[in-house]
């Protein structure tokens, strides 16, 4: 198969991902393009980017530990952005396109969960229950799905 091809499956693939997470969260603003800059391709939840379609591939914002999970499965390599450095709560996923869409919402939960609030102790610590829920209802997404 040629690298065209595979590059127009995946943003065939990358579509259908962001038609259903624009449908599910009014707060989700869709890729455009039009901008050209880094985020053009993007999906971002209240500003913040959680998924993109880099060189072909869906790259998303998880928790550090679940990234290192998935790289350990061979579901994913950490993601580098140019810099010669591996973002560590960012993951190249190397999972079947069927599985994008499952942890494109994974991401979606993490950086909508990691909003910044007020700064008050109440807020960190809902924040961190947040965040653990997230990563629970993904561990069972996860598994349920193999």
């Amino acid at each position: 198969m040629s690298k065209a091809v595979t590059a127009e499956k995946a943003e065939k693939a990358f579509a259908k991902v962001v038609d259903a997470l624009v449908r599910e969260d009014d707060a989700v603003s869709p890729p455009d393009p039009s901008r050209g800059a880094f985020g053009s391709n993007a999906l971002k939840v209240d500003g913040k980017i959680f998924a993109m379609l880099v060189r072909g591939e869906l790259v998303v914002k998880l928790p550090r530990a679940t990234v290192e999970e998935l790289v350990v499965t061979g579901r994913g390599v950490p993601f580098d952005a140019g810099k010669g450095r591996p973002m560590k709560e960012w993951l190249v996923v190397r999972a079947p396109e069927r599985a994008w869409l499952g942890l494109a919402r994974e991401a979606h939960a993490f950086v909508k969960a990691a909003r910044p609030e007020a700064r008050s102790p109440r807020s960190r610590a809902k924040r961190a229950r947040n965040l653990t829920e997230a990563n629970r209802t993904a561990t069972r997404r996860r598994k349920a799905a193999t």
